[in-house]
């Protein structure tokens, strides 16, 4: 079984350095809870998480079935319910393709493998919010 250590320093106030697996990270709060907005904030880092793991899963399937594309991007926005413990109900990915003659229907199954079969962190994230998916071209 799979597992990922990670050890989280408090720096003083409300920062934090977080190892990872892959690097460090700084984690702060916005100053009007204390905080001196000089790092990531941790729920916001949790729709990076998701964002790019499907973005991972997403240029692997590009390569492996070889489509085109000039790039893409994903834009997450989340909504946090109003009661404390504060947590995303709602959860919007657009996934945005960029390019000349995109093949729509190549581009379709893999975002819908990657969000249906492949994401572990999707997955996490349909277990406390209703997740929306959308997906745009764009020519180059």
């Amino acid at each position: 079984m799979d597992k990922n250590i990670v050890k989280t320093y408090w720096k003083g106030d409300m920062t934090f350095e977080s190892s990872n697996p892959g690097g460090g990270l700084v984690m702060d709060a916005s100053k009007e809870i204390g905080g001196n907005e000089d790092g990531l904030r941790p729920k916001a880092m949790m729709l990076s998480s998701l964002a790019g793991c499907s973005g991972i899963d997403i240029a692997m399937l590009l390569k492996k079935m070889k489509v085109e594309i000039d790039t893409f991007d994903i834009i997450i926005e989340a909504e946090l319910t109003d009661e404390h413990p504060r947590f995303y109900h709602k959860v919007a990915c657009e996934y945005n393709f960029y390019g000349n003659d995109l093949n729509k229907k190549k581009i379709q199954r893999i975002v819908d493998l990657s969000v249906d079969k492949y994401c572990g962190v999707m997955e996490m994230f349909r277990q406390f919010a209703e997740v929306t998916i959308a997906i745009k071209y764009h020519n180059s």
